[in-house]
């Protein structure tokens, strides 16, 4: 198991935005980032990517989080 202080040194050495854009293709709104969310199936984009706070959350099924978080959901890992 990877100990929590190497998974905060992650989370602060990555940039969401690149993590996530290898997944979903992302388009600039304002400061932040949106597109479909990859979690469900959808037509409008409703899943949302913050640079600033480090988070992404979709706003339709509610599944967000940094990083590492957005990671081990898309690749259904524990």
């Amino acid at each position: 198991m990877i100990d929590q202080a190497t998974i905060n040194r992650i989370i602060d050495a990555v940039q969401i935005v690149e993590v996530v854009s290898e997944f979903v293709t992302l388009r600039k709104r304002g400061v932040n980032y949106i597109g479909l969310c990859p979690f469900h199936n959808e037509k409008t984009p409703s899943f949302s990517v913050s640079p600033a706070k480090g988070l992404c959350k979709c706003f339709s099924c509610g599944k967000g989080g940094n990083a590492v978080h957005f990671i081990m959901e898309h690749e259904q890992l524990s």
